[in-house]
């Protein structure tokens, strides 16, 4: 049965440690769950009942491409007006609970496990109806458009209807989870889960463009940012910039899975 971490909130008790692995740098960051506690939240605009924990933004020295928020909408809170941008896209999954999003005149249900890609400029709503929080994960980021390609169509999807593709050469011990068509340039993102048996591992150094945002669902591993070895778990996320060198090491007692936000599918800009 897959697991979505969801245990956010709550305040260490004054006995606790100052000391943490949060860390901010030119090339990654990492924001352990510890951090994520009811005084770091932000209200939103138009939405009620509701509260976020804002994990990455667009800013110099950080997040250049997507702003990602975990949010927690009481029973009976929601929004008509959720999002304020016309350029923003969204990719949304859900960790725990249920809702529903209303889009294009049809209402979809969603839980735990779903999955949904709201397109730029497009008209939604986002409610709770149930009688316990719904928490979930919401990837904004400013559409590109290509001339001579149509815009994306929205995605309602559950990870239930995917299949794991896995990496060449590992048995299936590390796989990926895609909820949007890798080869599809109509989309200029892609939100993941990539899942890693115990003992899988990255093998080599990945260097490249892509910007990442990752945020672990389950389990535990060393993950290898820049020049440093970095111990994570269910709960945490990591930011890497461009270029930033990473690798990873599971091992285990159970899987280490993450959902993972990249920038696919366009050219460089030049400026």
């Amino acid at each position: 049965m897959s697991k979505y971490y969801s245990e956010m909130g709550g305040l260490p008790g004054q006995s606790e440690l100052l000391s943490s692995k949060a860390v901010f740098k030119t090339a990654y960051a990492v924001i352990p769950k510890t951090v994520m506690s009811d005084i770091v939240t932000s209200v939103l605009p138009h939405w009620t009942e509701t509260r976020a924990w804002i994990i990455a933004r667009p800013m110099t020295g950080f997040s250049e491409t997507f702003a990602q928020y975990i949010v927690e909408v009481s029973p009976g809170g929601g929004s008509d007006r959720p999002e304020p941008d016309q350029r923003a896209e969204a990719a949304i999954f859900v960790v725990d609970g249920e809702m529903t999003i209303e889009f294009d005149g049809k209402t979809h249900a969603l839980r735990a496990g779903s999955f949904a890609f709201l397109p730029a400029g497009s008209t939604w709503k986002l409610h709770n109806s149930g009688s316990v929080a719904v928490k979930f994960h919401w990837v904004r980021k400013a559409f590109q458009a290509v001339d001579g390609i149509e815009p994306p169509p929205a995605i309602f999807s559950h990870e239930d209807d995917h299949t794991m593709s896995a990496m060449p050469d590992t048995d299936g011990k590390w796989a990926t989870t895609r909820f949007i068509d890798p080869s599809d340039v109509r989309y200029d993102m892609h939100l993941n889960i990539v899942t890693f048996e115990p003992g899988a591992t990255i093998p080599f150094m990945e260097t490249h463009v892509m910007e990442h945002g990752l945020y672990v669902l389950e389990g535990k591993a060393v993950y290898r940012l820049n020049e440093d070895w970095v111990e994570v778990q269910a709960g945490d996320f990591m930011w890497l910039r461009a270029y930033c060198p990473q690798a990873c090491y599971a091992g285990g007692p159970g899987r280490f899975r993450y959902l993972l936000y990249k920038d696919v599918n366009r050219h460089v800009k030049l400026w």
